[in-house]
């Protein structure tokens, strides 16, 4: 069983930034696929961006330009850069890790991130 913690969301102005962090419980951490979803109130759960062990990436079309996910596979920790905030970014933003070859998920518990004037 994988623990992942979530951590870094908060309110913030459109236009602003946050930086997301999830640090999974593994010794195996390289030999996961990261990524983040995001899902609003009363909306399905959407993929931001993932990133595999190897360091490719893959963005939802929304938040090209914007987003950058990275890893640290010595902290155990993936990281989601969030720049140029809108309030259509709103959501509880997940951090899921998919084991390579038997494609075991585990998911965060999620940390809100609100874009507010």
């Amino acid at each position: 069983q994988v623990q992942l913690v979530e951590s870094g969301g908060g309110l913030v102005q459109p236009g602003g930034s946050l930086r997301l962090s999830c640090v999974a419980s593994t010794n195996n951490f390289n030999t996961y696929t990261m990524g983040w979803y995001r899902q609003a109130p009363g909306k399905q759960r959407d993929l931001v961006a993932t990133i595999t062990r190897g360091g490719s990436t893959n963005y939802a079309d929304s938040v090209k330009g914007r987003f950058t996910i990275s890893r640290d596979n010595a902290k155990n920790t993936v990281y989601l850069q969030m720049n140029g905030l809108k309030p259509e970014d709103t959501a509880v933003y997940l951090c899921k890790a998919q084991k390579i070859i038997t494609d075991i998920t585990y998911w965060g518990q999620g940390t809100q991130v609100t874009v507010s004037s």
